[in-house]
This record gives structure tokens, C-alpha cells and sequence, in this order.
């Protein structure tokens, strides 16, 4: 078994390293008219920039995966703004790719948890199918939409989750067939535990990332190693190999938060459990402490006997 691990979005060993740097809407009105585009060009320019640095962080330190972050672009689906973010940045997007393919790098974004599917209200799925749009896009500027994926939630409940779960299935027609063809769907912590989500992933065929601190502060029926086989059987259409989520609670009290670092006791007895699937996964730490929490839980899970680190962020079983 062999297991890759990495993280989401900035690198906190990096000096100053954000490539989410934001704009609002409020700031961008407050400027004068012929400043607004030059500044919001600025910092996507900036954000692109950081990205490649963490992508050869990435590489330095044999990462191979790693969560683009979802702000590189501000104001990208804000409708009076939505601009082209390609023709100004084609050589940046051009040099990330390249850098991704080059480097080994799987790739993915996760939209935020407005980008959902199950409101009754139109405007929030447009929103949500121009944002997957948006997401998709990136990758395809950087041409590695192929080995991607983009994932989300399946949301909210609204007072009646079957209704929503209905009206979940039928909005998804609404996103592109090929943004579609490279989306996931995780468990959350508070409303679709694993087996709800894992039906959805099996009626839409789309592969499954199973998040295991989501699944203990939201259990299904039975215990999670009768859904494994079935959640990894959702990835085959894809040919990519699972994706997992890995974080663990900052305190009982506050269970569905992250901690800082992932604690190697709430995740050893999965990892564990892993072993007897014999079967290859990624590992995306959810920690605060972004790559510094990905690289002490890799040297924590190197420590179990029969486990081995074979490069920077790769064990083997």
C-alpha cells in the first residue's frame, strides 16, 4: 500500500506566500474606474506567483499533492465585475501546468460551502454551476483538467433532506458534462454522512472523497470499513486513485474543528484499517498548520512498524 500526502493552499514555511490574496467587491468600487482592473490584475498576478512557488515547495520536498487555492482569481464570478483572467496571465497559467505535469503534482480545487446543489432557490445553483465553471477553467488554462478533480459538498437539508437530496440530483444536470466529469462529492460533518454520500456518488457516478474526522462527528449506520470497498469502487471510472481527507478534532468540546496538527492517534487506527484494502491512497491534511502538519504526521506515520517513508511525501506499507 502506498500513500501519498499533501496539503491545501499556502505553504506557512514560505515567507509570505499566500496565493489567496483577496479583493472585495467593496474595495474594487471604491477605486477610480481606470485603476479597478490594473489592481485586480495585480493580485492575481501576485496570487499566480505564489503558486509557483509552493509548487516548487512542492517539489523540493517530493509533495505530490497539493489543493490549488479557490481565490487566485478575485471577483472571477462576480457578476459585475466577471472578467477574462486568461489573455493578461496565458504564460503564468501556461508555466503552472507545466510545473504540475513536470513536478508529479495531483492537482485539485475544493469550492467553498456556498457552492452547493440542494437550495430551492435558482440563483444559488447558477451561482454554484458558474463557480464549478470557474474552478474548471483554471485547470483547463493550465491544461491538467484531465488528472484533476474538483470537490465539493452535497449542501444543506433545508427542513427535509430527501427533498433536498431529490432536488440535488436534479440540479447537478446543470453543470457542464465535462465539469461534471471531473467532480467529487466528500461526506460532511453535520447533515450527509458517508452512506448518503456515497448513494449519491453511486446514482451520479462520480467518485467519492471520504473524509474520516467528518465521519466521526457525523457516523453512518454501520462501521466505516463496510463502505471502503465501495467508496474506492467509485473512483474506477476515473482511474485515479482514492482521495481521503485527513484532519483530527481540536478538542472534544470543539470536535468538528480542525487542530493545528493532525493528531496520529485519532488517524492510526484508519491507517491502519487501510491495510487490510492493501490498496493505494492519497491522504489531503486538513490541519491549520497546512504543510508543516502534513510533513510531522508523515514522519509520525514512518514511525509505525512496517511502514516505510520512501521520499519526501510518500509512504509504503
Amino acid at each position: 500500500m502506498r500513500v501519498r500526502l499533501g496539503f491545501v493552499a499556502n505553504s506557512l514555511a514560505l515567507w509570505d506566500s499566500s496565493p489567496s490574496k483577496t479583493m472585495t467587491y467593496r474595495r474594487f468600487t471604491e477605486l477610480p474606474a481606470q485603476e479597478r482592473m490594473e489592481k485586480l490584475m495585480e493580485v492575481t498576478r501576485l496570487n499566480l506567483a505564489h503558486t509557483k512557488r509552493i509548487l516548487y515547495y512542492c517539489a523540493a520536498h517530493e509533495i505530490e499533492l497539493y489543493r490549488l487555492s479557490s481565490s487566485i482569481v478575485p471577483l472571477a464570478t462576480h457578476p459585475d465585475v466577471e472578467w477574462d483572467f486568461l489573455s493578461p496571465f496565458k504564460e503564468e497559467w501556461n508555466e503552472l501546468g507545466s510545473l504540475i505535469k513536470r513536478f508529479g503534482i495531483r492537482a485539485s480545487f475544493h469550492p467553498n460551502q456556498f457552492t452547493l446543489f440542494t437550495s430551492p432557490r435558482q440563483e444559488v445553483t447558477d451561482n454554484a454551476v458558474k463557480d464549478m465553471e470557474y474552478h474548471y477553467r483554471m485547470l483547463e488554462y493550465m491544461g491538467v483538467e484531465k488528472q484533476s478533480v474538483i470537490n465539493i459538498h452535497i449542501g444543506g437539508t433545508y427542513g427535509d433532506k430527501k427533498a433536498a437530496l431529490d432536488k440535488f440530483h436534479e440540479n447537478v444536470k446543470a453543470i457542464p458534462p465535462e465539469v461534471k466529469g471531473i467532480m467529487t462529492l466528500e461526506n460532511d460533518d453535520k447533515t450527509y454522512n458517508v452512506s448518503e454520500t456515497l448513494a449519491a456518488c453511486q446514482k451520479e457516478d462520480i467518485p467519492m472523497v471520504l473524509d474520516i474526522h467528518h465521519h466521526e462527528a457525523n457516523l453512518s449506520e454501520h462501521p466505516l470499513e463496510e463502505y471502503l470497498e465501495d467508496i474506492f469502487r467509485t473512483w474506477e471510472g476515473r482511474d485515479l486513485v482514492p482521495k481521503i481527507h485527513i484532519s483530527s478534532p481540536k478538542s472534544e468540546k470543539a470536535f468538528r474543528s480542525h487542530s493545528d496538527y493532525v493528531d496520529p492517534d485519532f488517524v492510526k487506527p484508519f491507517f491502519k484499517t487501510l491495510k487490510k484494502f492493501g490498496k493505494d491512497v492519497d491522504f489531503m491534511i486538513e490541519a491549520k498548520h497546512k504543510d508543516l502538519a502534513m510533513l510531522k504526521l508523515i514522519e509520525d506515520l514512518s514511525s509505525i512498524r512496517g511502514v516505510k517513508r520512501i521520499s519526501g511525501g510518500v509512504v509504503e506499507w
